[in-house]
């Protein structure tokens, strides 16, 4: 059995690397931290490379590949704190390829693999009721079920053309961003992920089949990906502490032959190193193993995102001064970890849903 990525994994990965290399390398990200609006040419440059449709079946345009590769690019972006909403869109075109309608898949599917449509997934409500059995939205029992109500902490809602919708019972519905979707933009910790609060006022939404276990599948895939982000978060915090401990001297000598700073760079690499083949291998679990899909999403959540934020808290103490001040880019890292170990419930909400379904 092969444990490492295939060519073709590691060419899709390069090639996403190089885009944002180019256009987010070194300090250019902190240019993106006052921007309103999405980067339409870097969203039209990234998508333009298909990753948005890596889920989606080759007779439906996509390139019927795994959740494995999925984490491998939502590494990528964490790596560069890309302000893209490329897994929604990958995401969202993967759901409606598997439960959506004839008619669903002819509206939405080849606009958000193109990247011509962006999709949010409107999930959270109040009080931190992130996961389905909290969810409290439902339709109403006139006008054909339109929606009325709230959803909170929308990633990239104010950007959104479609809204994927969590409802009560272990349901999802589509709705089309329109003058009934209300968008109350928010100044969220991690610049590089817009949010927004979502009132639907009387919204028309069309149903999207598969019920719970479409559900279940859905929230796990993003449980994976925020861990396979906050890794590649992490990975960058502690490369930018390296090279520091290489450049800067104090009392003529470079910082990185103290002792105490080798021991807190090693300590980051402990915690980085082991965290991606996890992510990889929820990600493998989310493909093959439907008995366990949930349970090593719910840990690999938990335990990666924690991590991711006590190595960038490090990488910034080992940069001294510098690391704190907003000019120099590794804060961007550090909130992009803290909001990945965040949305959809903290590293607790989720150990003990790991542990309700282990049965412990």
């Amino acid at each position: 059995m092969n444990f490492d990525l295939s060519d073709e994994q590691r060419a899709i990965a390069d090639a996403v690397r190089s885009v944002l290399e180019d256009r987010l390398g070194d300090a250019k990200i902190g240019a993106y931290l006052e921007r309103v609006e999405l980067d339409e040419a870097l969203w039209s440059e990234v998508c333009g490379l298909g990753v948005c449709g890596i889920l989606v079946g080759e007779a439906s345009g996509g390139m019927q590949m795994d959740m494995v590769t999925m984490a491998v690019i939502a590494e990528v972006l964490g790596s560069y704190a890309a302000p893209l909403p490329i897994v929604p869109n990958a995401l969202a075109a993967w759901l409606i390829d598997r439960s959506g309608s004839p008619e669903q898949r002819d509206r939405w599917l080849a606009k958000l693999i193109s990247g011509e449509a962006k999709a949010a997934f409107a999930l959270g409500e109040a009080e931190d009721r992130w996961l389905p059995d909290t969810w409290t939205l439902r339709r109403g029992e006139s006008g054909g079920g339109s929606l009325t109500g709230w959803k909170r902490n929308v990633e990239w809602g104010a950007a959104a053309d479609l809204f994927i919708v969590g409802l009560s019972g272990d349901q999802l519905a589509l709705v089309e961003a329109n003058d009934t979707t209300v968008r109350h933009a928010l100044d969220s910790v991690d610049r590089t992920r817009r949010l927004a609060d979502v009132e639907f006022r009387e919204s028309a939404a069309q149903s999207i089949e598969g019920g719970a276990e479409s559900v279940s599948q859905l929230v796990d895939a993003l449980l994976v990906l925020l861990a396979a982000d906050a890794c590649g978060a992490a990975a960058t915090a502690m490369s930018r502490a390296v090279n520091y401990a290489k450049e800067r001297k104090q009392y003529g000598q470079l910082i990185g032959s103290f002792q105490a700073l080798k021991h807190q760079l090693a300590d980051m690499a402990v915690e980085v190193e082991p965290s991606r083949p996890l992510c990889w291998y929820a990600a493998h679990a989310w493909d093959v193993y439907p008995e366990k899909r949930a349970r090593v999403a719910a840990l690999t959540k938990a335990h990666v995102t924690d991590g991711a934020v006590s190595v960038a808290r490090a990488a910034v103490e080992a940069h001294g001064g510098i690391g704190y001040t907003w000019e120099y880019p590794l804060h961007i890292f550090l909130k992009r970890a803290v909001f990945d170990r965040t949305y959809l419930g903290g590293p607790r909400v989720h150990r003990e849903r790991m542990a309700r379904l282990a049965n412990w």
